[in-house]
């Protein structure tokens, strides 16, 4: 089972639960239509990496706000790469299939390390590829807010203790390679909680 560090605990989640088009200009970027209900899609555990390596088929990041869960409440606050098969996901979306081979492939879920937090209000993320800022969003920008997620996602799945949930990217989204440098930030109220940086490999 692949892990996350949370509060230098290690956590084996049984999944991450992930949560499409939930900003508006990121779907708007895509051309994608806007949805008439919340997007869910799953993660297994073996898509969880610490490390971020780009898959030798055209690939794009998405950087998220991501949640750790446990007692059906959000615990926990990390910076999360969402990686997806573009060639694939617009095979399925055109044929009307499931997403799992753009998705849900190994090392297609990139986390920083988790940090407890009680009070989720004024969370904001940014992502930096090679010194340039490529995404900014915060939890005002979400069409379906955190606790709302948890709610809806109930209504089809239970939670775990040590599950993720991840919960959407705002615009920017692109592709990148070897050798590039990310850094992702989770923001609270214009201070920094979590920094942590990823060489391509």
């Amino acid at each position: 089972m692949k892990k996350v560090i949370f509060e230098g605990k290690e956590i084996y989640p049984s999944k991450i639960l992930c949560v499409g088009r939930n900003y508006v200009e990121h779907i708007k970027e895509l051309n994608n239509k806007m949805p008439d209900d919340i997007v869910f899609f799953i993660k297994p555990n073996s898509s969880i990496s610490d490390d971020l390596i780009k898959p030798d088929k055209k690939c794009r990041y998405e950087g998220e706000i991501s949640f750790l869960i446990i007692g059906n409440k959000i615990n926990a606050v990390g910076f999360g790469i969402d990686l997806t098969l573009v060639d694939e996901q617009e095979k399925a979306k055109k044929e009307s299939l499931p997403w799992e081979k753009a998705k849900a492939f190994d090392n297609s879920a990139v986390f920083s390390d988790f940090v407890e937090i009680s009070d989720i209000e004024g969370l904001e993320m940014q992502l930096y590829i090679n010194g340039e800022l490529k995404q900014k969003g915060n939890i005002n920008l979400m069409i379906y807010k955190p606790y709302e997620i948890i709610e809806k996602a109930k209504e089809y799945f239970s939670f775990e203790d040590g599950d993720i949930l991840v919960t959407g990217t705002p615009k920017g989204v692109g592709y990148f390679e070897k050798g590039d440098k990310f850094l992702g930030k989770i923001i609270k109220n214009g201070k920094s909680l979590i920094e942590k940086e990823w060489i391509v490999k």
